[in-house]
């Protein structure tokens, strides 16, 4: 019978299934959540900071100078870092992955393949993990959920570079676009900057995540475009905190004076920071399983029905 044509009434009396949320609830607080990040970007563009920032901890080693005249700490390879996060008795295992800076030698082409083929050993590792006769309860997910793409504050354009990658990155990953250090830049030099952006984004024909489903309310559809209009974030990362009226908060100093990272008025911190635990954490990890990984999926299963099939004479 289709869907359609099913009635729906209201029980004459108590029944209790509507309980079945808190069961959930019950449930998924006991076995916790998981969300995989992956952070893209040229070195020193304070991408550990920044993750730091968002989640309220020192999860990630800085590859920042210790001192003015110190060389920019590199990471060489792709390296996971992995943590439990509690918070009002929710247990979120944040996997952070950090990436080589990109884009800083002479020769940058092809850059972008072992960010791509490790994102897709994750859908590959996943999908064995499914496809076996006796396979886990829960599977042990690596899949990445976003990717937070970060882009030098210069004021004037994307890189080629940052065009390529991005349109590479969007095929296989969510890739959330952030501003660096956005600081360094006046607040018409930031929205100027933006404005730059999602004009290029959008002639290389780059599809950024939120996506809009079928699925959505009004409500949701707002908030989406809401936040593809405000796409870059421009963002500042600190760990220290500054005196601004006698009160400690996170920030740093600069020509300016003091940035309030969580200062609407100074930067989008708090806008990003929203959008990725508050608003969209859940839709990240469903967009993964339901988009991207269903697309790798399906490609591998159908190469396999044609592997298998007897070679015509």
């Amino acid at each position: 019978m289709a869907t359609a044509d099913v009635q729906e009434i209201r029980a004459t009396s108590y029944v209790g299934f509507d309980s079945i949320t808190q069961q959930i609830e019950h449930k998924l607080l006991k076995r916790g959540f998981q969300f995989n990040v992956i952070v893209v970007g040229q070195t020193g563009l304070g991408k550990s900071t920044l993750i730091n920032t968002i989640f309220a901890s020192h999860l990630i080693d800085s590859k920042g100078r210790r001192e003015a005249d110190e060389p920019v700490r590199q990471t060489t390879e792709i390296q996971t870092v992995s943590h439990v996060i509690t918070e009002n008795g929710v247990r979120l295992r944040l996997n952070i992955v950090d990436t080589p800076g990109y884009g800083d030698q002479v020769d940058n082409e092809n850059c972008w393949e072992p960010i791509i083929k490790y994102i897709k050993d994750q859908h590959s590792a996943y999908l064995r993990k499914e496809l076996t006769a006796m396979r886990d309860r829960y599977i042990q997910d690596t899949r990445i959920h976003c990717c937070l793409y970060f882009i030098n504050p210069t004021g004037h354009s994307l890189r080629p570079i940052d065009v390529t990658v991005m349109k590479k990155l969007s095929e296989v990953v969510n890739v959330v676009p952030v501003i660096a250090k956005a600081d360094s830049l006046t607040l018409e030099e930031r929205e100027s900057f933006k404005q730059k952006i999602r004009a290029e984004l959008y002639h290389h024909s780059i599809r950024l995540y939120p996506f809009d489903t079928d699925e959505y309310d009004e409500e949701e559809v707002q908030l989406n475009e809401s936040i593809r209009n405000m796409i870059p974030f421009a963002v500042v990362g600190s760990e220290s905190n500054v005196i601004i009226g006698g009160k400690a908060v996170r920030g740093r100093k600069n020509r300016w004076g003091v940035v309030n990272v969580e200062d609407e008025t100074h930067c989008e911190f708090v806008s990003l920071r929203n959008f990725l635990t508050r608003t969209h954490l859940q839709d990240l990890i469903e967009t993964t399983a339901q988009i991207h990984y269903e697309a790798f999926r399906s490609k591998q299963l159908l190469a396999l029905k044609e592997n298998a099939r007897p070679q015509q004479a």
